[in-house]
């Protein structure tokens, strides 16, 4: 029961950074004299994660409008997240670190359950 609950306070934290992420970029882009848009770290991860997602088979591929299984693809992403973490420990702030924290153990989860073998 606990697990579930840390799980859903996880997937919470991860959905609100990758919402806030999306409303910046939006009003970056209502802006008529916006014509780049700000790279930071949450819209970073934010791109990896859904490479992630796409390549567990959970998004659709916006390339081909449908959705594939990778898991060696799936697995180089979270390790890439992974290794990122470990570089840049004590070099974020607190909230991109609990967003790549909780980033990361969604990911993990999500390719365990693809990968359980019945």
């Amino acid at each position: 029961m606990e697990k579930n609950n840390k799980e859903e306070e996880l997937k919470k934290k991860v959905d609100e950074a990758w919402k806030e992420s999306v409303e910046k970029e939006i009003e970056g882009s209502q802006d008529s004299s916006a014509k780049e848009i700000e790279v930071t770290f949450g819209l970073f991860i934010s791109g990896l994660m859904m490479e992630a997602l796409i390549a567990l088979g959970e998004v659709e591929n916006p390339v081909t409008k449908t959705k594939e299984s990778n898991q060696l693809h799936a697995k180089f992403i979270i390790d890439t997240l992974g290794m990122l973490e470990e570089k840049t420990k004590n070099n974020l702030s607190k909230e991109e670190q609990d967003a790549l924290e909780a980033l990361l153990y969604d990911l993990r989860m999500r390719f365990v359950e693809k990968t359980k073998k019945p």
